[in-house]
């Protein structure tokens, strides 16, 4: 027997045709089996996908193999003329604060700080119900970013304390219960966002503050950059597939070897009394550092089982989602201009 002829219909063969068959008795009669005979050659076979989910016409086979068509990959990417207007748009901002007016670049990093607070508490407490404290990390926040450019390092560690004890004093006004899980993310959140964004205006304060500023903010895109570029055009080699899917070890190359040479260049004829040497040195640091932030942001959002930290900025999710590789490198660079140059 063909195995192709299972599931058939009884009375018929692979192509529909009738099988001959003894008649089963008087009542089979001439009418009888004319009408079987039409029935099955009628009846109509089962349509075959074909290996691109589908024959002309006829709609997919739900299932693994039914393909998405490139109109739903591209609906499903980002803007990209959003993204590329909101850069700009930002980068404008940052520029003409920072070289107009610097401490009017300040009130920027504060800003930034305040709304990258609201959307990691924001988040928290959707996907975990963790309630962190919001007002005085917020208030906190502002005041460690304030008191390291006026202050340094002394200012930004003590308003740091005092915002790690607001928090615990806040959370104490509500119900016991998860106290200390509440008040542990409050000091995570405190010293993710408020603190390591003080570095910034710790370089600021220096008197070639604004392009140390810029130096930083440089090298941080240049490594994304190159890290994008090289691995979208040469990435076969995960680089943390439990982490970051899309990152791959081409990529880290690109973007160290893109922001050492962009490093050399700027150590030399941007930074008084730099040297390329040390602008190699630089751009390695900024490199490991903006990778790592980038894979801590990523592994922060899976265990919350988010895409995006929020969706203030079109084209581009959350504030969070851009300052994930700035907020870890702006200690790095700041350690390493001291170390070179000084600070200022």
């Amino acid at each position: 027997m063909n195995d192709s002829s299972r599931g058939a219909p009884p009375g018929t063969g692979y192509w529909g045709a009738p099988e001959q068959q003894p008649a089963p008795g008087p009542a089979y009669d001439g009418i009888e089996a004319a009408d079987d005979h039409r029935t099955a050659q009628t009846r109509r076979m089962p349509p075959v996908p074909d290996a691109e989910g589908g024959k002309p016409g006829e709609s997919p086979v739900p299932g693994p193999r039914a393909k998405t068509t490139d109109k739903s990959k591209k609906q499903a990417g980002r803007n990209l003329r959003a993204a590329i207007g909101v850069g700009l748009g930002l980068g404008v901002v940052i520029l003409a604060s920072l070289f107009v007016v610097k401490s009017l670049f300040v009130v920027v990093v504060a800003a930034a700080v305040v709304v990258g607070l609201w959307e990691l508490t924001s988040r928290l407490e959707e996907r975990k119900q963790i309630k962190v404290p919001l007002v005085p990390l917020a208030v906190g926040g502002t005041a460690m970013v304030v008191a390291g450019y006026l202050r340094d390092a002394e200012g930004a560690w003590v308003a740091m304390a005092l915002t790690v004890l607001a928090v615990m004093v806040w959370r104490m006004t509500e119900a016991p219960e998860n106290y200390l899980r509440d008040v542990t993310a409050g000091v995570f959140a405190a010293f993710y966002v408020p603190f390591l964004a003080t570095f910034v205006s710790m370089m600021l304060a220096a008197d070639d503050g604004p392009w140390r500023v810029f130096v930083f903010l440089l090298l941080t895109v240049v490594s994304d950059t190159g890290a994008y570029a090289v691995g979208w055009r040469f990435g076969r080699h995960k680089l943390a597939p439990r982490i970051s899917p899309g990152k791959t070890r081409e990529g880290l190359i690109g973007a160290v070897t893109f922001a050492m040479a962009a490093g050399a260049l700027c150590m030399q004829y941007l930074i008084h009394h730099g040297s390329w040497w040390q602008g190699l040195l630089l751009g390695l640091g900024v490199a490991a550092s903006a990778t790592l932030g980038d894979l801590l942001e990523s592994m922060i959002k899976r265990d919350l089982g988010i895409k995006d930290m929020g969706t203030l900025l079109p084209g581009h999710g959350g504030l969070m989602d851009r300052l994930d590789s700035l907020l870890p490198t702006a200690p790095v660079v700041w350690l390493l201009l001291v170390i070179f140059v000084g600070s200022g």
